[in-house]
Parts: structure tokens; sequence; C-alpha cells
């Protein structure tokens, strides 16, 4: 595990994607538990579990189900909630009951930052466009390796077909 001061944030995994949506359309996709269960994990992977205590302190408890049907469980807290344009969690690799897992519990190498949060912002860039933007808990160089690059492009893929359909909708 690394610690924040061997990895300076502009080395922090950072995904962005602008979506052609209002903030709030957008907003609201990432944080209802019925609009993130159609996005959340890779391509060909279903989330038949997606529980959230949305409030700074609350936990969340989610599983993504592979293609082949091996569960995979993710857990955490809300550190810091601003609507509409920001969110600060702590994340892990859980057990279906929300217990911290070490990722190699699912045969994964992952280098997570010790004591890092995950922060999304949303950000309002006018003319009913939103910039998204996700910095992980772990190096850009780890995630490229690790195929956590790979997958978030995958989840934002999902992601942008749920707002699509979510922004016509408003």
């Amino acid at each position: 595990m690394m610690t924040k001061d061997a990895v300076s944030e502009t080395e922090r995994m950072v995904v962005t994607r602008v979506f052609d949506a209002p903030r709030e359309v957008v907003w609201k996709a990432w944080t209802d538990p019925k609009y993130a269960m159609q996005w959340w994990g890779p391509k060909g992977f279903t989330t038949p579990v997606y529980e959230m205590d949305f409030r700074v302190g609350g936990k969340f408890l989610i599983c993504m189900k592979s293609p082949d049907g091996q569960e995979f469980w993710n857990g955490g807290e809300y550190r810091e909630i601003v609507p509409n344009e920001k969110i600060v969690l702590s994340m892990y690799f859980a057990d279906s009951q929300g217990n911290k897992v070490e990722p190699e519990h699912y045969g994964m190498e992952h280098e997570a930052i010790e004591d890092a949060n995950d922060v999304i912002t949303f950000e309002d860039l006018g003319n009913g466009k939103t910039k998204l933007t996700l910095i992980g808990n772990e190096s850009m160089e780890t995630a490229k390796t690790s195929g956590q690059v790979e997958g978030w492009n995958q989840i934002l893929d999902k992601f942008a077909a749920v707002v699509a359909e979510l922004g016509q909708a408003v």
C-alpha cells in the first residue's frame, strides 16, 4: 500500500467524461440506486445489489456480477457530499456483509493509496453540459496496469446511456 505522501494528487488516477445533460440529471443518475444499478460495473457486468445510505457517514454496499456469475463486492463510506458538486468517499473490496477484504480475495492486485478517498466532481459547463471527474484512490500507473482505468471507462460508457435516458425523461 502506498502512502498519500508517495503519490501526489496529480499522479492519482483521474478519469473524466463530459455529458450532454444538466448537472442535476448527472447527479441523480450517480446518486439514486435505481439508476446506479444500471451502470455500476464494467461492460457485461450486472449489479444485483446497490445499497446506499447517501449522507455523510453513511455506508454503501455494492455487488457487481461478472458474465460468468462471479460476484465482486465493494463497500465504503461517504465522507463529504456537496449536492450537485462533489462526493468524497472511501471505497474498498468487501464481502457480502460489507466487511473489508483484501483485493487478493477476488484474485486481483490493487495498490490503493493509504487513507486516500475517491472524489467525484460534477462541473456545470453551461449549455446543458456536465463534466464528471473521478479521482481514484490509486496511482494512474497502477490503475492502468490493473485495468481500473479501462473498467472505469466502461462504467462511464454505461453511465452515459443511463444519463441520456434520464435526460430525455426530464
